[in-house]
């Protein structure tokens, strides 16, 4: 019964001796390395899958009841599949998976029972090494885990045959962030943990979701996160009033312009259209973040890193000054790292209002950097720092 793996044992810790063999799945995190607040304007972005991520042990049985619990979250979620009771739950972290698992249900239903997703109850022990609200993709991570789990039981054959249901999956899992969770998320965090790829990032185009593996992969230098302690939260934060702003300017544009079908396909020259300063600055920042996330690719392609630290450079002022999603910590904690010796670029990553940043730093200069970059940002912010090392890594999947 996968004994051999140690999460067994607090499986049957949590849940009892399992009616079946037990399974092991792991669906990872991912950072942003170019193109932050463009998938939802339709535009290209750079992801990586990450080293870090959630872990699942799951059993199956012949039940109709699935039950989900986390080493980290408090609560159990229980879900009777032979009802329809799928309103949100107070434990946050419970409302990924119900909405994915009800978005399931839902599409299963308007199939007519054509696929057969969920035909069986399970017990699913999560444990993440992911921090919670970092802008490291938690709530990504933790909705593909479960779609990929449930899929997996009749069609895990299908999920390593065919990569355009894995594409399938992330579409699923956005559509219930979006409507379930109520977060107004792009495609793009789905999408790089779905399709993440070792050694490579992924330039993927939002509004048509082509892509290519650009590699990802560097002895002079090391991509590092840093954590900055403050947590953030969605649906508590400015990111959909930013996404609101950014439907505005577009709604201008296309006054004029008509073409104009998203954000990002709009030029520098036609942003003059828009007569409000705060949705001027928006929609500035997100037609030159698309422009930078090509020519990210672009300096990868070349092996071209200097470039690349320029990149996140002049993103990071971008964030901060003209879409405005730093915030006191980050910027502290970004404008330190920039200062330091062997780094030559650095931009906080995800949705920002807190969470992570990225630094790329000379290799053999990262230990100095991660003991005086810790103690500077603990005691100018009185926050404490963590710093992980990152690696392009392959997307969701089973574990042997």
């Amino acid at each position: 019964m996968s004994s051999n793996n140690p999460r067994y044992q607090q499986f049957i810790d949590f849940f009892g001796t399992p009616q079946q063999e037990v399974q092991h799945f792991f669906s990872p995190g991912r950072v942003n390395l170019m193109g932050e607040h463009v998938d939802y304007n339709g535009g290209q972005v750079l992801p990586i899958a990450i080293p870090q991520g959630i872990a699942a042990t799951v059993a199956w049985n012949d039940s109709r009841i699935i039950r989900i619990r986390s080493m980290q979250g408090e609560g159990e979620l229980v879900i009777d599949l032979s009802d329809e009771g799928y309103g949100k739950r107070s434990e946050h972290w419970q409302n990924y998976p119900l909405g994915v698992i009800y978005t399931l249900w839902k599409r299963q239903q308007n199939l007519k029972n054509h696929l057969r997703i969920l035909d069986a109850g399970c017990d699913i022990l999560l444990d993440s090494n992911l921090p919670a609200e970092s802008g490291l993709s938690s709530s990504a991570a933790l909705e593909m885990l479960i779609a990929f789990v449930i899929f997996s039981r009749n069609y895990a054959q299908k999920l390593k045959d065919i990569p355009s249901i894995r594409v399938t999956l992330a579409l699923l899992c956005q559509k219930a962030e979006n409507n379930f969770v109520g977060v107004q998320s792009g495609i793009m965090d789905q999408f790089a943990v779905a399709m993440g790829q070792h050694n490579n990032a992924i330039l993927l185009d939002c509004q048509t979701l082509k892509f290519q593996y650009v590699p990802f992969q560097s002895r002079k230098y090391t991509l590092l996160i840093l954590n900055s302690n403050k947590p953030r939260q969605l649906t508590e934060s400015k990111y959909n009033e930013r996404k609101s702003e950014c439907d505005q300017a577009l709604a201008i544009l296309q006054q004029q312009y008509p073409h104009i079908k998203n954000l990002c396909e709009a030029q520098l020259v036609e942003l003059d259209a828009i007569p409000f300063d705060i949705l001027y600055r928006r929609a500035y920042h997100v037609v030159t973040e698309n422009q930078r996330t090509v020519a990210a690719a672009k300096a990868l392609v070349e092996n071209d890193w200097l470039r690349l630290g320029e990149l996140f450079n002049e993103s990071q002022f971008s964030l901060r000054d003209m879409y405005e999603v730093t915030g006191f910590e980050l910027d502290m904690l970004v404008e330190l790292a920039q200062q330091l010796e062997g780094c030559i670029g650095a931009r906080m990553t995800g949705a920002g209002f807190g969470g992570c940043a990225i630094a790329l730093v000379e290799t053999d200069k990262v230990t100095d950097f991660k003991i005086t970059l810790a103690l500077q940002y603990q005691k100018l912010v009185q926050l404490p720092l963590s710093i992980y090392e990152a690696t392009a890594e392959n997307g969701v999947d089973t574990v042997a």
